[in-house]
Order: structure tokens, then C-alpha cells, then sequence
């Protein structure tokens, strides 16, 4: 069953500008999904906020770690990684390492464009779930923008991230998995805590809460279902995915 209330509210709002629409993300999502309910499913102002941020913390972590940093960083805080580099010769781990930082590089450059890959992805997953599982009357493309503005609470992390960084964080202790102290794991030792409860601990961060919150709210009104049905499909798919990232940190070990 719809909710007349929240469709009546998302044809009664205003039409937003672009700023305005950041700006509802972090404070109104309400405003936000009444907007892209009327039919402004532009999405591409969050993306180049994302591209310019992505790139600055690219240039950042650039020059006060180092992409080799960053990587000898990540193999230090698997033991099996470790293990695997201290079997080979230093020939074979130097080109290991090579491939690595030029793997790493190419993540923070394609980073935006895999977002939206999985924007994509997200949306299509949420449109069968609340149009097939709770009867709603969502569309693909407001789905995938307001999975777009929804994101935007993520960049507080990659700007702490920034500050972090200018601080004077060692450049041996910077973590590129958690980068910023916006989830329980910032306050974890990486190392000695079991990598299962890391990785749930990691899942727990207040901007990802953020971004679910504004989620929630914004399918409820783009598929016209209660927001307690709206909640119980976006926080279940995150916790199947927080399950499974807990799965693949024991494996990597």
C-alpha cells in the first residue's frame, strides 16, 4: 500500500535548485525526494562534487604518504599478504609491489566512475526490492539519482580524511580502508583485532548511517511505500552487505 501523505508531499514541493538539492541531502532529504519525484532526475552535480574531492584526496594522500606507503601500509596489516611477499625474491616483490601501487592509482582515478557503476548497480537492487517485495511504484532513474545526492554525506569522511592527513598522521599509519575516524574501527587496533568484528566495526560509521537515513527517506517517498518499509530494505541490504564484507575479511585474512 502507498502512503497518500508522502505522495501528496512529494507533488506539493518546490523545485530545487542544484545547490539546493546538495544542501536538502545533508538537512532536508525530504525536499530532496519530493523534487526528484516530480521528475528532476538530474544527477550530475553530485558526481562532479565526488570527481573534484576524489581527486584532491588522491593529491593529498599523493604527497604526504605516497602510493608505495600506502601499499607496503596494506600488506603490513594482512599477514597473509606479508607472508605471500616474504616467499618471494626481492625482484619478484619489487614488481609485486609495482603492480600494486600502479593498481592502487588507478582505484583513486577510476573511483567516480566506479561509484556510479554502482549507483547503477544499488538502484536496480532497490527498484526490484520495493516495487516487487513491498509494492511500491519506484522508477530506475530516480532511484539512481537519489542514490547519487544520498552519497554526499560520504564526503564528510573523505574530508576529514584530508584534515587527517594535514594533521600529521604518520605517513606509516595511514590506512587507506579507514582513512578517517567516522566508524567504530578508527578506534581499533587494525592489527590484533579479529578481522571479522573489524570489518562489521568499519560497517558501523556514522556517515554510511547518514547516507542510509537520507536513503530511507527518499525511497519511501520516490516509491510511495511507508517509511518503515522503506527502512527495513535499506538497512537490510546494508547489513547483507556489511555480512558479506566481514565473510571476505576473514577470507583475505
Amino acid at each position: 500500500m502507498t502512503d497518500p501523505s508522502i505522495q501528496a508531499t512529494a507533488e506539493s514541493a518546490p523545485t530545487l535548485s542544484q545547490g539546493q538539492r546538495v544542501v536538502s541531502a545533508f538537512a532536508a532529504p525530504s525536499k530532496l525526494a519530493a523534487d526528484i519525484q516530480r521528475g528532476n532526475k538530474s544527477w550530475w552535480f553530485p558526481f562532479i562534487i565526488s570527481l573534484v574531492l576524489s581527486f584532491a584526496f588522491f593529491g593529498v594522500v599523493n604527497s604526504k604518504v605516497g602510493m608505495q606507503q600506502v601499499v607496503e601500509n596494506q600488506n603490513h596489516l594482512s599477514p597473509k599478504a606479508e607472508e605471500r611477499l616474504s616467499q618471494l625474491t626481492p625482484e619478484q616483490r619489487e614488481t609485486n609491489i609495482k603492480i600494486q601501487v600502479a593498481v592502487t592509482e588507478g582505484f583513486f582515478v577510476g573511483a567516480p566512475l566506479v561509484g556510479l557503476l554502482m549507483f547503477l548497480v544499488f538502484a536496480l537492487i532497490m527498484w526490484g526490492t520495493v516495487n516487487f517485495v513491498f509494492g511500491g511504484k519506484a522508477t530506475f532513474g530516480k532511484l539512481f539519482t537519489l542514490y547519487n545526492y544520498a552519497w554526499l554525506p560520504q564526503t564528510i569522511k573523505v574530508i576529514l580524511g584530508i584534515i587527517v592527513l594535514y594533521s600529521g598522521m604518520a605517513p606509516e599509519s595511514f590506512n587507506i580502508r579507514n582513512y578517517a575516524p567516522t566508524n567504530l574501527a578508527a578506534f581499533l587496533d587494525p592489527i590484533e583485532t579479529n578481522k571479522m568484528l573489524y570489518s562489521l566495526a568499519s560497517s558501523v560509521d556514522f556517515t554510511m548511517i547518514w547516507t542510509l537515513i537520507v536513503l530511507s527517506i527518499g525511497v519511501a517517498t520516490i516509491a510511495g511505500i511507508k517509511r518503515n518499509s522503506a527502512y527495513i530494505a535499506v538497512f537490510g541490504w546494508w547489513f547483507v552487505g556489511a555480512l558479506l564484507g566481514m565473510a571476505g575479511a576473514a577470507f583475505a585474512g
